[in-house]
């Protein structure tokens, strides 16, 4: 019998660095990438990638967080912490893709926003809420994807979403079990604990209505695995669309309600 994998080694294989990125996936789900670039205010952070694509017939508009693998790659993708333009560049294409029509797809992997002195003066928590804000009243449908470590407000910024979709081995939380356990107990050493009682592996938040499905991950990190997971990614986004028969303002409604009723839910749950 398999031993169960506890929450904090998920976290540990969330975080793992050679896990696949965002691009790996935008690479090998869609038929087409473009990368757009820019807040079109202060500059272009490579933390978030955003830009157009398309399966067979179907554009789409996406947004993801994105992590390097090597020293360089992360520091130049500022190790996958968005500053304030990545949330800015990231409303301005949700925008153009409500002005489309095109659908939009986020995948979220980060540890959290950058917490720098620069993105604070640059209005940091100013931009996590108007992504939030900007996300729930867009007038197309939104799927959002849990594929690596989705922490604090840098992931809940771009998962405002009518269909979230977490992988099987990613994680989800408003912090870290570390800033939990420091918080909490004023123990960082109690991370382990922490990550049990955090809910925060996809199991977890499926239960309790958090996500809406639970994409399975084979064991290993092989391509083979990883083209499997991709094969489902893509079954689940096209199955989204194709079923989707609601009006620009259903769509909205259905999004408030999702988190409504979420809320309402997971109240029931504490009580």
């Amino acid at each position: 019998m398999n031993r169960k994998v506890t929450a904090w080694e998920k976290v540990e294989i969330a975080r793992n660095p050679k896990r696949k990125t965002a691009l790996d996936y935008i690479e090998n789900i869609f038929d087409d990438f473009i990368e757009l670039h820019g807040d079109r205010n202060f500059k272009d952070d490579k933390a978030m990638v955003c830009g157009l694509a398309r399966i067979e017939e179907q554009n789409f508009t996406i947004i993801a967080e994105q992590k390097g693998r090597t020293t360089k790659e992360n520091i130049e993708r500022n190790f996958g912490m968005p500053n304030p333009e990545s949330y800015r560049k990231a409303i301005r294409f949700m925008k153009q893709a409500e002005k489309f029509g095109r659908p939009v797809i986020t995948f979220i992997d980060t540890k959290g926003a950058y917490p720098g002195i620069g993105a604070e003066e640059r209005g940091q928590g100013e931009a996590i809420a108007k992504s939030m804000f900007e996300m729930a009243k867009l007038r197309v449908p939104i799927i959002a994807i849990v594929i690596g470590e989705g922490s604090s407000g840098g992931a809940l910024a771009i998962g405002v979403a009518n269909k979230v979709f977490m992988l099987e081995n990613a994680i989800y939380s408003i912090l870290s079990p570390e800033g939990y356990s420091s918080i909490l107990w004023k123990d960082a050493n109690r991370f382990k604990e922490a990550a049990e009682k955090m809910k925060l592996t996809a199991k977890d938040l499926y239960d309790l209505k958090v996500i809406d499905k639970v994409i399975k991950e084979p064991n290993g990190d092989s391509e083979e695995s990883f083209n499997k997971v991709v094969c489902s990614l893509k079954k689940e986004i096209k199955k989204v669309i194709n079923e989707s028969n609601l009006t620009t303002n259903e769509i909205v409604q259905e999004r408030y309600n999702k988190f409504r009723n979420m809320g309402e839910f997971i109240n029931l749950q504490e009580e």
